[in-house]
């Protein structure tokens, strides 16, 4: 009797299409659950970086990460370095795409950190006012120029032109985050700013500013920001900054072939136009230096060395501080798509 009763009885029209709804609704949150239980199931890196060329590796990482392998990068976008240097600090990166001498500051203060990877080069600009017609330092006298922080490759690099020129005390140096120094020049409340692209280009692009110079003309292989980790992280996970540290050389070798997508991709991340990432790829033709990412003792030593004698550090000791392996070890073979930065060749 009550199976011939379920057997005969008929829903009413709407029960059963609110049946087939939560039907659906449970299908579709089971393939959702399923799906994150997957992208759960990937060893997660966080990657802090600042949207500048230097740190072209970590939106690039990101997007290769996403639908392969078993470690997906996720790129962190940072306001100041600032910031990123604390969220590494107490563990909240496992890498930070981070200024220079940033690096050699946490070093000193007794954080076990390790530079594996050195950021694109020739990528920083100085910049001024179009309606000063600046075309050499000595233009700038009375003016304000701003950088990144103190604790930059950029404050460094003027302070030093500054003193070969004897204008020392006769231009103001200020800090500034990236992102605010084009709107506070175009605005005349900034008369010059140095700082990593594309940020630079994008007053030149308006024609708000005029060039004075590249940073490669006054410091060859001039080096802006690096990759930072914790020795901890290598000790419990080499296999992970292996692949981090080869994904991101072999991310130039793909940039470099293929500037306009790389543009288009980091467009997305940056949340600046394709237009003017590519432009400040390719602004000169070839400028920017893909192939020199082995981190060298001698090259972090001079920018050590330069903070003392500038007063940003009490001494330049630098002691364990560059850890090479990885870079000397990446594999820069067979790049061919966006994909493969992270599937390089096996040992034979």
């Amino acid at each position: 009797m009550p199976s011939e009763w379920i057997r005969h009885w008929r829903f009413p029209l709407v029960w059963r299409i609110a049946i087939v709804a939560a039907g659906w609704l449970i299908l579709i949150s089971l393939l959702h659950y399923a799906f994150n239980m997957e992208r759960d199931s990937k060893r997660i890196v966080r990657l802090g970086y600042m949207p500048v060329i230097s740190n072209l590796a970590a939106p690039l990482l990101d997007y290769a990460s996403r639908d392969q392998g078993d470690v997906r990068f996720e790129a962190l976008k940072f306001s100041s370095f600032a910031e990123m240097g604390e969220a590494l600090r107490n563990g909240l990166i496992e890498a930070a795409f981070i200024i220079g001498p940033l690096a050699i500051v946490l070093r000193q203060q007794g954080e076990d950190v390790k530079v594996v990877y050195i950021g694109n080069r020739h990528e920083s600009t100085l910049v001024a006012r179009k309606d000063l017609q600046v075309t050499t330092l000595n233009d700038l006298i009375g003016k304000t120029i701003a950088v990144p922080l103190r604790y930059s490759g950029h404050n460094l690099s003027i302070r030093q032109s500054m003193e070969k020129l004897g204008l020392t005390g006769k231009i103001k140096v200020v800090e500034m985050n990236p992102p605010d120094m084009a709107a506070s020049l175009s605005a005349g409340s900034l008369d010059a700013y140095y700082v990593g692209e594309p940020f630079a280009a994008k007053t030149l692009k308006s024609g708000d500013a005029s060039l004075v110079y590249y940073v490669e003309a006054v410091w060859p292989n001039f080096i802006c920001n690096l990759t930072l980790v914790k020795q901890k992280f290598i000790q419990e996970e080499p296999g992970i900054v292996k692949l981090l540290v080869e994904g991101a050389a072999r991310s130039g070798v793909w940039a470099a072939q293929n500037t306009d997508e790389a543009a288009r991709i980091a467009s997305q991340y940056w949340n600046q136009s394709a237009e003017l990432v590519q432009y400040a790829l390719s602004t000169p033709a070839n400028r920017i230096r893909y192939d020199q990412f082995i981190p060298r003792q001698e090259e972090m030593q001079q920018m050590a060395d330069l903070m003392v004698h500038f007063g940003l550090l009490p001494n330049g000791d630098i002691t364990g501080l560059v850890e090479d392996r990885f870079a000397k070890a990446a594999n820069l073979a067979e790049v061919t798509n966006i994909e493969s930065i992270l599937q390089p060749l096996k040992s034979k």
